[in-house]
């Protein structure tokens, strides 16, 4: 027996698994009308009941949900009749009852085999009409049920009314006969009200109109007054029940009808989040295979719905571009049957990227019996463009398109920190560009940005693929060479990297030319982490840029102690200023014409404690990188006034201004205070200004000069011709006084020089405008002539004096304002300032030395102390050029040499023999015996 139930179970489970795969597997249809059936209910219910006079009904004919109404002809065959919810809320009558002829048919074949006779003619013909006019009461029904409701009450007489009154009238006749007795008719008047009742029971209307027509040919007929009443008065009551009957039909309708609304509302949301493409539905069966997919995604796969029905889900994506994380996580969890959520795919579209967040959970039967998946997914497609465009903005760089600082610096640390020590090797460009600045200050930010993208363009050619480029920002760039590489191959290219971005640039229809310079440090031999590798980079461009810019620089150890130099120098500048160990030094300027002292030139100079006498470029460098040189302007500036009124008033004063004092709204003031504590006249004092200052705001700029010459200080315009010169600040600036840079008097006399037209150039335009001129760093007596024939009224240099202090200024004014030249007949050829390290072999042994500025025939070296004047040197210059030297004068740790042969110059104007690589350093307490 047990057994016996056993089996029962396993078939009853089995035909219910069955039943199940049967209702998945028409999942899809039933989704379908569901959705067209729930979006007319309500329409269809508030329709009937008002056109069936039910109180409460709010939504009139005619009057429904625009969109329901649209969305509702799209899915409805114009052919067919309103669906069936909707029609038994309209009707007053059933389109079909069969029973009902069935049931007159027996019931006068019933009454025919117990009456004494058969019907008459009259009697047979009504119940044949009658019969025939309830089997035909479907026309009716389809020809006013969705006409008005007058059209109804007419069919309600015709299908209802008239075939009872024939039915009644024949039974009525038959009976008044007396061969069916009446006890018969009544049983089978009875039982064909009942039935017909029972059609009707849901229209009260009805059931009262059956009952008027099935009765009233009795009672009228056989004139019976007092069944007449009883009628009646049933009739009476049996309307008060209808009509209570129809009230609370009309209620259950109302709110029939308003939970249609609800679903119809849940409905529209579902199909309005469908057809706007914010979201999709989806349902597959056991073998994961599509039973359901709503339209717009098979729109968008260019299919039909129904030709989707049946295939997998994974039909729908490109799993080969979802990538394989993705591609495993989803087939994961369709083989484990798990749920999963907002899974990132690819739509499978073909000539278009669209991806889509899928989620799914497991469907599971009363037995528990895994039947399939349903799930919901969104476009994805915009975020993820969105994500990917900040990702981009946070790992790449707008502007140009190179990588950012943060991916650089990522890039890096992943080479550092790889598992195999072989694989830890890369080299690090850190490149600069010259003269940026003065491209983006003159020609503006746009400009500048179009030339960032020429750069950016050009030095991803120069690496190729080699390496990484990035731009760190501003005029910054990084590039990543991993593995190890030669370092005559990266020589090689950073050589290349500075050549290719030299070539002059078209902006805006200018040409344009700048440079750049190069710092190179390797890992691990410079570094074993990412921040020391790139502060030893950064110390080898620095040095690079130290040693004239235009040039690259490998990391070396000495580079450490030049940046901790660098350091103790600003801390020993401040002790300075503190101290009071800045002095002011003066150097006559000198009238070409009279060759008397007009003036002076205030120079700062500082005599440190332990080193001695510092160079002002480097300790004013230093001041304007700490931020100390307002301090240092203001105080030089009160030291030259208070020298200036110890002197004649014929004798005036020039003192530099940097463009960070110009830029201080409170130099007027300052300028004006020192005059008038110190006594002496405004025009005695002269202030020389750089051209750098036109970069600020030319308000602001305009306003500056006003104030100033209201004070009634000169001005003079320094360094002419050596920045940012424009033709257009002279005509407004009220200058003074041009003064022209040592650079273009420096070769003015050599051959080929085109130093001597700049120079007459220059005068002719300060002589149109009224302004002197005064040539800087005249040293021989040629550039002395030469400068004084291209009519330079003023001349300033070691051919008249070097700078005095105040004491010999004042010692050299008081023997008198003549001034005699003298000096050597020529010059010497023009030197580069550099920072280079070299090897110095001298009987054998080897020195390292640092080449501070060298030119074809000689070089300023320092390292080595006390060298006697005339010690001869072997000089490596690079690893493959060596040259003999003479030591011409000694200092300190600093010595002038003079070359046995002069350098030779490349194609570009530049000393070939220093443009290979340094030599490499001699270990310190290594000597080496020359061969």
């Amino acid at each position: 027996m047990e057994s016996t139930a056993g089996k029962a179970v396993d078939r009853i489970k089995r035909a219910a698994a069955a039943e199940v795969r049967s209702v998945a597997g028409a999942s899809a249809q039933r989704l379908a009308r569901a959705r067209n059936s729930a979006a007319a209910t309500a329409d269809g219910a508030a329709e009937g009941a008002t056109q069936a006079g039910a109180p409460g009904a709010r939504r009139p004919a005619g009057k429904a949900d625009r969109r329901s109404d649209e969305r509702r002809k799209g899915m409805r065959s114009h052919d067919n009749l309103p669906p069936e919810h909707v029609l038994a809320a309209r009707q007053l009558f059933p389109r079909t009852w069969p029973f009902l002829p069935l049931t007159v048919f027996l019931a006068v074949l019933g009454c025919a085999n117990v009456a004494s006779g058969p019907p008459g003619l009259a009697s047979g013909m009504a119940f044949g009409v009658a019969i025939v006019m309830l089997i035909l009461s479907r026309l009716v029904y389809d020809l006013v049920i969705t006409r008005d409701y007058q059209f109804q009450v007419i069919g309600l007489l015709v299908a209802v009314v008239m075939p009872l009154s024939l039915v009644g009238y024949g039974f009525t006749t038959w009976g008044s006969a007396g061969t069916l007795p009446p006890v018969y008719l009544g049983a089978a008047v009875s039982a064909i009200f009942a039935i017909a009742a029972i059609y009707l029971r849901r229209h009260a209307l009805g059931i009262v109109a059956a009952q008027i027509g099935l009765y009233a040919p009795m009672f009228f007929n056989n004139n019976v007054a007092g069944g007449l009443l009883g009628f009646l008065m049933a009739l009476t009551l049996a309307m008060i029940l209808s009509r209570r009957e129809m009230e609370e039909q009309a209620r259950l309708e109302e709110a029939r009808a308003a939970q249609e609304r609800i679903n119809t509302r849940a409905q529209d949301i579902l199909w309005d989040y469908e057809q706007t493409g914010q979201g999709w539905f989806w349902e597959t069966d056991r073998r994961s295979l599509l039973t359901y997919v709503s339209p717009p995604v098979a729109e968008a796969l260019r299919l039909k719905p129904h030709k989707l029905v049946g295939q997998p889900l994974t039909r729908l994506f490109d799993l080969a571009d979802t990538g394989e994380e993705g591609e495993r996580t989803l087939l994961f969890h369709l083989s484990a049957r798990s749920a999963f959520s907002e899974l990132s795919v690819r739509a499978a579209i073909v000539d278009e990227e669209r991806w889509w967040s899928v989620s799914g959970r497991p469907l599971y039967d009363h037995f528990d019996n895994f039947i399939g998946f349903r799930g919901s997914g969104t476009d994805l497609t915009e975020r993820k463009r969105s994500q990917e465009h900040a990702t981009r903005l946070a790992r790449y760089d707008s502007l140009t398109g190179l990588a950012n600082r943060f991916t650089m610096s990522q890039s890096l640390e992943k080479i550092l920190s790889a598992p195999q020590i072989i694989d830890r090797s890369c080299s690090v460009f850190l490149l600069d560009l010259d003269r940026f600045k003065q491209v983006n200050d003159t020609m503006g930010h746009p400009a500048g940005d179009a030339l960032l993208k020429q750069v950016s363009s050009r030095l991803q050619r120069a690496v190729g693929k080699m390496g990484q480029v990035g731009r760190l920002g501003g005029d910054e760039f990084k590039v990543i060479i991993p593995g190890r590489v030669q370092h005559d191959k990266l020589d090689e290219l950073s050589r290349e990297i500075i050549n290719s971005l030299s070539q002059p640039y078209t902006i805006e229809g200018q040409r344009v030319v700048i440079g750049a310079s190069v710092g190179i440090a390797i890992a691990p031999d410079d570094g074993a982490t990412s921040e020391e590798i790139i502060r030893n980079a950064d110390l080898a461009l620095y040095a690079a840029k130290d040693g004239g810019r235009g040039r690259s620089h490998f990391y070396s150890q000495e580079l450490h102690a030049d940046a901790e130099a660098r350091s103790q120098m600003e801390e020993d500048l401040r002790d300075a200023l503190a101290k009071g160990q800045l002095q002011m030094f003066y150097q006559p300027v000198v009238s070409t014409t009279t060759e008397t002292i007009t003036g002076f030139e205030a120079l700062m100079r500082w005599h440190h404690p332990v080193k001695g006498w510092i160079s002002p470029q480097r300790f004013i460098e230093s001041a304007e990188d700490t931020g100390m040189i307002q301090q240092l302007g203001d105080w030089a500036l009160r030291q030259a006034c208070e020298q200036l009124a110890k002197w004649p008033e014929e004798i005036r004063v020039a003192v530099n201004v940097s463009p960070l004092q110009f830029a201080n709204p409170q130099l007027p003031s300052i300028v004006a205070n020192a005059i008038a504590t110190t006594g002496i006249h405004p025009s005695q004092l002269e202030l020389e200004i750089t051209e750098s200052v036109f970069l600020q705001d030319s308000a602001d700029t305009d306003g500056m000069f006003k104030a100033l010459k209201n004070i009634g200080v000169r001005l003079a315009l320094d360094d002419f011709g050596t920045g940012y010169s424009s033709l257009g600040y002279l005509k407004k600036a009220p200058f003074d006084k041009i003064k022209i840079d040592k650079s273009f008097v420096r070769g003015v006399t050599e051959k080929g020089s085109r130093n001597a037209a700049i120079i007459a150039s220059i005068t002719s335009l300060a002589h149109s405008l009224g302004m002197e001129t005064t040539a800087e760093g005249v040293e021989t007596m040629d550039e002395l002539e030469l400068v004084r024939m291209h009519g330079c009224s003023h001349v300033q240099g070691y051919i008249y004096e070097r700078p005095l202090d105040g004491e010999q200024a004042s010692e050299r004014l008081a023997a008198g304002l003549e001034a005699v030249a003298r000096g050597p007949r020529c010059s010497r050829a023009p030197r580069q300032k550099m920072l280079r390290k070299v090897v110095l072999d001298h009987a054998g042994h080897l020195y390292n030395g640092t080449i501070r500025n060298i030119s074809t025939t000689g070089a300023l070296i320092e390292g080595l102390w006390s060298v006697p004047v005339g010690t001869i040197f072997k000089l490596q210059l690079s690893h493959t050029y060596t040259v003999t030297c003479t030591t011409r004068w000694s200092e300190d740790d600093r010595m002038g040499v003079e070359f046995a042969n002069a350098l030779a110059r490349d194609s570009a104007g530049r000393i070939a023999a220093i443009e290979a690589a340094a030599p490499s350093p001699i270990k310190e307490g290594q000597a080496k015996q020359a061969g």
